[in-house]
């Protein structure tokens, strides 16, 4: 349980409030039952959700149009003026399970729309896209130039035969081609998937081998650590063993032009953009119509292909954009993310609110520690999206961006990821800005979106997520499925949403999506976190539950332990794992805990005391490792993410169901054979 805390880190001025798009809802939505209060309209928003949603899609001024009931062919003529374009907001609410044509839950039914379309809604010469690399500013593309350009690579799908729920794909940077790749695919209903191309070619192949794209966007080559990093000789390895890809279009890495010859079907980006293309043709489809396929890790075997559809991603991401994180025009905001993350099609939905969208591709720290803070003040960023542990990094190194840069425009960090520790709250506030919304996130890809997240009008509290997502009902489960409050346990969700996924690729019978969540609570979404409600409305997020302890049979989430061990200097960073111990009924778990040290240290037992004394003082004596070792390198997923699940299985000697998903793989044999975890007696 979380110990109280009743004074916030923050609280935004009384301007603030007044100007914030919360503040706009919170006045719009009392029209229709709500009332002037933040915590009375998250309590219609979840007990009334077809009204909540159906206000939404106004305030944000969703494009879209009326259709018959289950017409996916030519497009129909708008309703009416003043009609709405849907017949029904929301069909099968009470039925918490993989969407179904006849029994829900299905949302905005007889409504079209075309996700492109909404972003693509200004043509104006204000910035929409400015792209960084490593070596500082590369591009800046309009509104007026994105349109442009999205037209005449949607030209060229259309003169290959790319027909709606075709899959494109791109395997390729964080650059401008992959966005306006991207809303070609979109604008004719076909299907974009995409990874990062840090990706080996197994880990394509595991992905895209799925859903067989007719299409692979790529980039000759990648930045990152001060490296040109070639993509050919994967790229045609990957279409050699996808027969379905029938066309490979090469972005040229810093405007070069490479030689393709060595791939067959290949053709640079500059001859398969149409020119003189200026027009598009926006193809409106049914709400749930497919729009991206996203994946799971893959650490337990091969990655879990979840189709998000148009219309709920849409909704969610403006939702979120314009009232969580209180998204402007004037806006210029970024996230530090691939291609591979959700945080990437997050991003991008920024364009629907007009603002400006900063792309990164390299590694943070490059060409110097503080390169991302650098390009945050020249940039004049409003809104700077990273992860927690970019944040304890920069703690580590001792960075004091806010001394060394201008951030005076600064309005809101975002921390997503992993849990934000609160050490880490207390260094945004002392060493980046005093006067900044800090707002960690949490949801995740299985949604597209998040089920906790920032509120713009409301204080923040020390290592809190400051509230549960409007319209997302979410408690928190107890062992026995009951919810619960100031107590940790299972994340929830007990109610439809928009952008649950529209089914899971090649799982006609919706078994591997009922098996995802459904199956430990019926007909409630268990999301796989270990979390916990505070009396502030707010939530603490512990870890996953798959990966939670259970010394001596008490839960114990494995980011406690973290938040306190990665305090310490000398510290870099850990993973802990429970290890079985004894047999059956019988058995129990120690805790193990493996930790990075800073370079030229070594763990001895005076520091093995200090670390026990840490989690002892701050925690409780069961969250105490047994074991403490010191290893080079930890296992963490492409993503970034700690594989904990990794390590537990090469301590028990059980394989690694996928060790292409991870980042380093050559990691896991630090963990093997230890004779510190040999089990006696």
């Amino acid at each position: 349980m979380a110990t109280a805390v009743t004074d916030p880190i923050w609280v935004p001025s009384e301007e603030r409030v007044a100007q914030a798009n919360m503040s706009a809802f919170l006045r719009y939505a009392a029209g229709v039952g709500a009332t002037l209060s933040y915590e009375e309209l998250y309590r219609w928003s979840v007990l009334h959700p077809a009204e909540f949603w159906a206000t939404m899609w106004r305030f944000a001024s969703i494009i879209g149009e009326g259709g018959e009931e289950g017409d996916t062919g030519d497009q129909g003529e708008k309703s009416a003026e003043g009609r709405e374009p849907w017949s029904e907001v929301v069909r099968g609410l009470d039925r918490m399970a993989p969407p179904d044509p006849e029994l829900g839950p299905r949302w905005f039914i007889g409504a079209r729309l075309n996700f492109a379309e909404n972003l693509l809604r200004y043509r104006d010469e204000r910035d929409a896209i400015v792209a960084w690399n490593e070596s500082g500013r590369q591009r800046v593309v309009s509104y007026r130039e994105l349109y442009d350009e999205v037209a005449r690579v949607a030209a060229g799908l259309r003169d290959h035969g790319v027909r709606r729920g075709d899959r494109i794909a791109g395997f390729i940077p964080n650059i401008p081609e992959a966005v306006i790749a991207m809303l070609a695919a979109a604008s004719i209903g076909a299907v974009w998937s995409s990874c990062s191309p840090d990706f080996g070619v197994q880990g394509v192949l595991d992905r895209f081998g799925q859903i067989e794209p007719r299409i692979l966007f790529c980039a000759d080559a990648y930045s990152y650590a001060g490296k040109d990093l070639d993509c050919i000789a994967r790229v045609r390895e990957v279409a050699a063993r996808i027969p379905a890809i029938e066309l490979i279009v090469v972005v040229g890495y810093h405007d070069r032009q490479p030689d393709i010859s060595a791939i067959p079907s290949a053709v640079m980006w500059g001859d398969f953009a149409k020119p003189g293309a200026n027009e598009l043709a926006f193809d409106r489809l049914p709400f749930e119509h497919p729009l991206y396929i996203l994946y799971s890790s893959g650490t337990t075997g091969l990655p879990k292909c979840m189709v998000h559809g148009a219309g709920g991603t849409l909704l969610q991401h403006t939702k979120e954009l314009l009232l969580h994180t209180d998204l402007k025009r004037d806006d210029r905001v970024f996230y530090f993310t691939t291609c591979g993350w959700m945080m990437w099609n997050w991003l991008v939905s920024g364009l629907a609110v007009g603002c400006t969208i900063v792309l990164y591709d390299g590694a943070p720290v490059a060409p110097e520690p503080q390169s991302l803070w650098m390009m945050a003040a020249q940039e004049k960023l409003t809104v700077f999206g990273t992860s927690a542990k970019y944040l304890a990094m920069c703690e580590k190194q001792g960075l004091e961006p806010g001394a060394a840069n201008d951030l005076s425009l600064l309005r809101t960090i975002l921390s997503t990821g992993s849990p934000l520790a609160g050490h880490s709250f207390d260094y945004v506030y002392a060493r980046i800005k005093q006067d900044v919304h800090l707002a960690s996130i949490s949801g995740g890809t299985d949604i597209v979106s998040c089920f906790a997240g920032g509120n713009p009008i409301a204080p923040v509290f020390r290592g809190e997520l400051q509230t549960r997502a409007l319209g997302m009902a979410v408690h928190v489960f107890n062992e026995i499925g009951r919810p619960v409050v100031e107590e940790p346990g299972e994340l929830v969700c007990t109610r439809p949403f928009p952008s649950m996924p529209v089914a899971f690729w090649n799982d006609s019978d919706g078994a591997k999506y009922r098996a995802a969540y459904f199956e430990k609570y019926p007909n409630v979404w268990r999301h796989g976190d270990w979390a916990e409600l505070t009396e502030h409305g707010g939530m603490i997020i512990y870890g996953r539950s798959d990966a939670t302890l259970n010394p001596g049979g008490v839960r114990i989430g494995t980011a406690e332990i973290y938040r306190q061990v990665e305090q310490l200097p000398e510290i870099v960073e850990s993973v802990a794992i429970g290890q079985e111990i004894g047999d059956g009924a019988s058995g129990d778990v120690r805790i193990v805990l493996f930790v990075r040290l800073r370079d030229g240290l070594a763990l001895d037992e005076p520091l093995r005391e200090k670390i026990r004394r840490q989690i002892r003082d701050n925690t409780s004596p069961l969250h105490v490792p047994k074991v403490i070792l010191q290893v080079q390198d930890i296992p963490r997923t492409i993503s970034g993410k700690i594989s904990e699940l990794a390590v537990r299985d090469v301590v028990h000697g059980r394989p690694v169901a996928n060790t292409e998903a991870l980042a380093n793989p050559e990691a896991l044999s630090l963990y093997e054979n230890l004779a510190e975890l040999r089990l006696t007696g």
